[in-house]
């Protein structure tokens, strides 16, 4: 007879190719179908809530690989919370203003810019932004983020704008606000000031100059009494030549020793002394003699000369100052920089700026004037040189600071801005506080945002742009003075919340106050309005307000803020500060940050060097779910790394994570949870084992889950796919499930497992592998009668320690090691063609060890089903040399023979009954039972 035929073999149409380009949009369609998100909100709504709040992206171009890591992150923590009871609502949002935008806008304007108005500017701006929205909403929905895409928050949304003026108002209550005249890092191309956020770092070629600032006559003879006809100069060195003209000052550190040096019989010069030796080898001098030695605060009060103008520059004295580089005195211009600015301001120096917005020398620099200052450096350098004021010339290769969106250098530059005080209020003092309370991931995070709190100043807000939102200022026409008031800002907010911000352009200060203002200080009517926007990172910044507080489905502060590591200088800094500004205290409990993505050695992707991988292409040559399996194998701490070489590993993975659920489905075809359910009892040892480390597996995860440490989760699951179920559970099951009757109580009972272990591990990996959870979901057998319509829908596996066995634990580690050491015997035994696969074996074990023979006797009925093998036997006889010696368990040897008896036709087990039966001659004994324990009879 056929006796295939009586086999119970897998039946699913659960396909073991996944085709997930294809599938996957259909899933995602099925999510909107029964309008999943919604769903899930009102099956938790009164359920404890955890807000991820969403760090919104720039709405300026195609989503990239740096999102796609970030948003399927959110969306791993925002599943798993919605399961495991949680209302976890996820409001995705979008940064719609700002330079980003605009500048991509203005480049395509053209010369058409210069023709249109702010508000036709802004109106093109707000359309491209618009349409981004648009675009990336779709590709993060083909990530398979779930979320609320249909009352998304936008920063150009008016009850948007109108909540960043309210805040803006709060900080002008709690005097936080002011203008100044300071430095600010300028891009030229851009024409605006930046925020510490918008610039990076990048090599640049600058020229190295040792200048000379001659010391006035009756200076020199106050510090060389002696006479002397050699001129005596203040060494200087800098990389920014163009400074100069705005040199007010030169900084000597009050402890430092400083000389006098006679070089070449020829001049004095005065530096550190520490650097004397160092600045003449590279100047290749050899002739030189040290006339005095003085501390840097006997110098104080010293004049020289300015180089480059009729000015005088002063030597001070300045904390800043150090031997590192350099000579020891610095070059001071408070109009181009910070620390240069704060000793101005000690001095009482003046703050000269002649430098226009374009980064051009104005009419103050004689012979420069129009020159773009990065241009004018070798003309500087050429006039030092004919004045005889230039020692040393070298180009030096540094880190210097670049705008982020133009990618040219940056200028540090004096002008009047608007500002948030970081120490009037205390503001530095109560973030620095806040910080301390929230919990940071990696824990380094709260050093990094402590230490850039501590040093940064204060927070230049205003920016030179159209597309934003007005600064909500107004100033008395007759006496200039800023108008700043609270309750002013209050019914601009008001306005801004009927009308947009582009009220603001189109209308006359006085439609714009509330009716009666006058100027507080000369009484008079009449007002202009502020030209300035706010920073962008105050627009994102005050989401807390205009978001989680405003939304009835959201809370502040938020559970959790997941950002990349820039961020620590941008949105969660931001955030932190105009929260604790308007006394609302930290806006959130947890950050979280990830990494940047590189490629697969490490370089920064870049188109230019062809390394980019961009998420649309992955997912429509491996589909979502690979890239969402991507995220979770990687320590996302630190940068992460991608190629197709680590994509194709990840396929490889996940094809034998899908055939392992393909082999539950397939063989869970006849199993009715209702009536086929055994209880604990009547399973078998092993099947209880299996219980216990499903348990343990389910524990480890909700740890994993809640720590968020998904690389550590995605080893834990990977490991109990390929290691305990299909390497061994399942390899051991198969003829359990295939030869036994349909019906017999040993195969429901693996059955039992087996639908426990499905079900626990479709959970267990949903919030990772979204789009094959739910299609594993959908080809459940009909006899399951799942009620749900979504894997989603249904609750976390819940944890069961009961179940959890640290008998049955240490008893299947022995076996476990004993397979493995059997496993090394058989494949040699196949290797020289002894046996051709491991049920041809008869395994014969040797053993000194008295505990260990004794265990090996106790489970010989165990043994060879555990093994695969027909047969098993053990006992203590001496074996000869030819016998595989296991290193792994004292005074074991192991022999492989070829088995007794004849191969089953049905199972393939060597047994001594097979053709004992005449009516069934092909088959064992064990087999005969149970065909006829399944209906089949022996007169058949």
């Amino acid at each position: 007879m056929d006796y295939k035929k009586t086999l119970n073999l897998p039946k699913t149409n659960f396909p073991m190719k996944a085709e997930l380009a294809r599938r996957e949009p259909e899933i995602a369609g099925t999510w909107e179908e029964i309008n999943l998100y919604q769903r899930l909100l009102e099956k938790n709504q009164t359920r404890e809530k955890f807000i991820l709040h969403d760090g919104p992206p720039y709405a300026n171009g195609n989503i990239h690989i740096g999102h796609a890591l970030n948003k399927i992150l959110k969306d791993i923590i925002v599943r798993y919370k919605f399961m495991s009871g949680f209302n976890a609502p996820f409001v995705p949002g979008w940064d719609c203003r700002g330079l980003p935008i605009e500048h991509q806008v203005m480049k395509k304007l053209g010369e058409e810019k210069n023709t249109l108005s702010a508000v036709e500017i802004r109106k093109k701006c707000r359309n491209y932004a618009l349409k981004f929205v648009k675009i990336q909403k779709e590709e993060f929905k083909r990530l398979g983020v779930l979320g609320d895409w249909e009352n998304p928050y936008l920063t150009l949304d008016s009850g948007y704008e109108a909540k960043i003026l309210e805040v803006f108002a709060g900080l002008v209550k709690g005097e936080n606000i002011y203008k100044g005249l300071k430095p600010v890092q300028w891009c030229r191309r851009c024409k605006t000031a930046l925020a510490e956020a918008e610039v990076e770092y990048a090599d640049k070629e600058s020229p190295s100059i040792y200048v000379r600032f001659p010391l006035k006559k009756e200076f020199c003879r106050r510090i060389l009494p002696e006479n002397t006809a050699l001129p005596v100069c203040v060494l200087i060195w800098t990389t920014t030549p163009w400074t100069l003209p705005a040199n007010v000052a030169i900084a000597v550190k009050k402890e430092f020793e400083y000389v006098l040096a006679e070089i070449n019989s020829r001049e004095i010069l005065i530096m550190a002394k520490d650097l004397l030796k160092p600045i003449l080898e590279k100047a290749g001098i050899k002739n030189f003699k040290i006339l005095k030695t003085l501390t840097g605060d006997k110098l104080e009060g010293i004049i020289c000369r300015q180089p480059l103008s009729k000015r005088t520059s002063p030597l001070i004295l300045g904390e800043h100052v150090i031997k590192d580089e350099g000579t020891g005195c610095v070059h001071i211009a408070p109009g181009h920089g910070q620390e240069d600015y704060e000793l101005g301001l000690k001095y009482n120096l003046s703050i000269i700026t002649p430098v226009d917005k374009k980064g051009r020398f104005t009419e103050e620099v004689e012979g420069l004037s129009s020159l773009e200052v990065f241009s004018a450096n070798p003309l500087i350098v050429e006039k030092l040189k004919k004045d005889g004021l230039l020692f040393f010339y070298e180009e030096m290769k540094h880190s210097y600071p670049h705008c982020w969106r133009c990618k040219e250098p940056i200028i540090f530059r004096a002008t009047e801005q608007w500002f948030i005080s970081m120490d009037k209020g205390n503001l530095r003092k109560k973030a620095l506080a806040a910080v301390k309370k929230v919990n940071w991931i990696p824990s380094w995070g709260e050093l990094r945002i402590t230490r850039m709190i501590e040093s940064r100043g204060d927070w230049c807000i205003s920016r030179q742009r159209v597309w934003g939102i007005p600064l909500p200022v107004f100033y008395c026409k007759q006496c200039q003075k800023p108008l700043l008031d609270e309750k002013i800002i209050c019914h601009v907010a008001k306005l801004v919340e009927k009308e947009g911000t582009d009220i603001w352009f189109t209308s006359d200060p006085g439609e714009l106050l509330p009716a009666g203002t006058v100027c507080p200080g000369c009484r008079q009517k009449d007002f202009s309005k502020e030209t300035d926007i706010l920073d962008v990172w105050f627009d994102s910044g005050v989401s807390h307000t205009a978001v989680c507080k405003t939304r009835a489905d959201l809370s502040c502060p938020a559970d959790l803020y997941l950002e990349g590591s820039d961020q620590y200088r941008g949105w969660f800094q931001s955030s932190l500060l105009t929260a604790v500004g308007i006394k609302q205290g930290s806006p959130y409990r947890t950050v979280l940050t990830h990494g940047f993505v590189n490629d697969g050695v490490g370089r920064k992707m870049s188109k230019s060097l062809g390394n980019v991988a961009a998420p649309q292409e992955v997912m429509a040559k491996y589909g979502a779910d690979i890239l969402r399996l991507w995220v979770c194998s990687e320590d996302y701490r630190d940068d992460l790394r991608l190629s197709d070489e680590i994509l194709f590993r990840l396929v490889e993975a996940y094809r034998r994570i899908r055939n392992t659920f393909r082999f539950l489905l397939a063989n869970l075809y006849d199993f009715s949870p209702i009536k086929d359910l055994k209880p604990y009892r009547d399973l078998l040892e092993i099947d209880r084992y299996m219980l216990s480390t499903l348990e343990q597996l389910i524990e480890k995860s909700n740890g994993q889950f809640e720590k968020y440490q998904f690389h550590h989760l995605f080893s834990s699951l990977y490991r109990y796919f390929t290691v305990d179920l299909s390497s061994f559970y399942l390899d051991i099951l198969k003829d359990r499930l295939y030869t036994f009757p349909a019906n017999s109580a040993e195969r429901k009972a693996a059955q039992t497992v087996l639908f426990k272990i499905l079900i626990t591990l479709v959970k267990l990996i949903s919030p990772i592998l979204s789009f094959t959870a739910e299609d594993i979901w959908k080809h459940f057998p009909e006899v399951f009668q799942v009620r749900e319509k979504s894997v989603f829908l249904s609750d976390w596996p819940k944890f069961e320690e009961k179940l959890i066995s640290e008998k049955l634990e240490n008893k299947w580690a022995k076996i476990k090691r004993i397979r493995r050491e059997t496993a090394k015997i058989t494949e040699a035994a196949r290797r020289d063609k002894v046996i051709g696969n491991s049920l041809e074996a008869k395994i014969i074990f040797y053993c000194q060890d008295k505990a260990w023979l004794a265990f090996l006797k106790d489970n010989l009925d165990l043994l060879p089903s555990v093994l695969i093998v027909s047969q098993v036997e053990a006992g203590n006889e001496k074996p000869g040399d030819k016998i595989f010696q296991s290193q792994e368990i004292k005074g074991l040897a192991i022999e492989a023979r070829f088995a007794a008896g004849k191969k089953c036709g049905r199972c393939w087990n060597y047994s001594r009954s097979t053709g004992e039966n005449s009516r069934f001659p092909e088959i064992c004994n064990r087999c005969i039972e149970h065909l006829q324990a399944g209906g089949i009879k022996d007169e058949i």
